[in-house]
């Protein structure tokens, strides 16, 4: 097999071997959220997941695949917090020492965590150093294994286990056909997702969510061609910034997904809030970016029913209390 695909088949593996080491994470309604998106609404909570989001899921299938000797050696990653913390706590359920390269504007919530849960943390600025350099090097040095946050097969497997919950608990909904929202940086999650759902429900159209901005995703879809982001800082949705879309996740993304969204830092707030109120679940800015798409960007969408994912929850208590006390209000 070629090592740098993803097929439908290393999904169902790895969500094998995630069995019983994940939360399966519901669907969450709410007639308030229906009634100001003018359509059916559901939300998959991946803010409830292990370490607070998604990456728990490809940071396990990454690091449960390993061959043993090469796993005690340890592991690096490279994350400004939520696969960082993924990376983390699957290293410490294996044994094995973990080195995670932070930006140093990252949340301090994220950086303590990820140290709380026994990795070493190196910082870097994210405005003027290169992440990805830095991880490598360090890798090669240490002779660490680099888990990547999304341009890995074994991740992007991972974070495709999402994609068959949702086939799963949407046929129990008797839901076939959707709109799939994705919060999108580099494009794992949102590959991942489209990758089960083109084969578990096919009527079902992925679209990729960015902030303004920093809309790598839906400009490379709408180029045809890997675009880059001309910054990597001004925006409060940290956890999707990323450079540009992955070499291994754009082409998925090129083939299955529809066209990407973009919203405002403002309305991701106040979808925080919303989900807080209607839904009492707490999401961070980037993971609440699909849902502000669901509800403020009501005439780009067509289908009857919309799935959005609440991809993370790991928001400084300043932060959130801004989404609460700032939002306008909305009934």
């Amino acid at each position: 097999m070629n090592s740098d695909t993803v097929t439908y088949d290393m999904i169902r593996a790895a969500a094998g071997r995630l069995a019983g080491k994940v939360r399966r994470t519901p669907l969450l309604s709410s007639p308030f959220l229906n009634e100001i998106a003018g359509r059916q609404v559901f939300v998959k909570p991946e803010c409830l997941q292990h370490t607070g989001s998604f990456k728990f899921r490809g940071a396990w299938s990454a690091l449960s695949a390993m061959p043993e000797k090469q796993r005690s050696q340890g592991v690096i990653a490279f994350s400004s917090g939520n696969h960082a913390q993924g990376v983390a706590l699957a290293a410490r359920a294996h044994g094995v020492p973990a080195v995670i390269v932070m930006p140093t504007d990252a949340p301090r919530l994220k950086i303590d965590n990820t140290r709380a849960l026994g990795a070493e943390v190196v910082q870097y600025d994210r405005a003027t150093q290169d992440r990805d350099e830095i991880g490598e090097r360090l890798a090669k040095e240490r002779g660490l294994t680099l888990v990547k946050p999304f341009d890995s097969p074994l991740v992007v497997a991972g974070q495709g286990s999402v994609g068959l919950e949702i086939a799963a608990q949407a046929a129990e909904q008797g839901v076939s056909e959707a709109q799939v929202l994705v919060p999108c940086g580099g494009g794992g999650l949102t590959s991942g997702i489209a990758l089960a759902l083109a084969q578990d429900a096919p009527d079902m159209q992925v679209h990729p969510v960015e902030p303004e901005g920093f809309d790598d995703v839906r400009r490379s879809l709408e180029s045809g061609q890997i675009e880059h982001n001309p910054s990597m800082t001004g925006s409060i949705c940290d956890a999707i910034i990323t450079p540009a879309p992955g070499k291994l996740t754009f082409p998925i993304l090129r083939q299955l997904c529809g066209p990407g969204l973009i919203v405002a830092d403002s309305e991701c707030l106040q979808a925080m809030a919303l989900a807080f109120l209607r839904l009492k679940i707490v999401i961070e800015p980037g993971g609440a970016s699909a849902l502000a798409a669901a509800l403020f960007r009501t005439d780009l969408l067509e289908a009857d029913t919309v799935i959005v994912v609440a991809s993370g929850g790991n928001v400084d208590r300043e932060l959130f209390s801004i989404a609460l006390n700032d939002s306008p209000e909305v009934t």
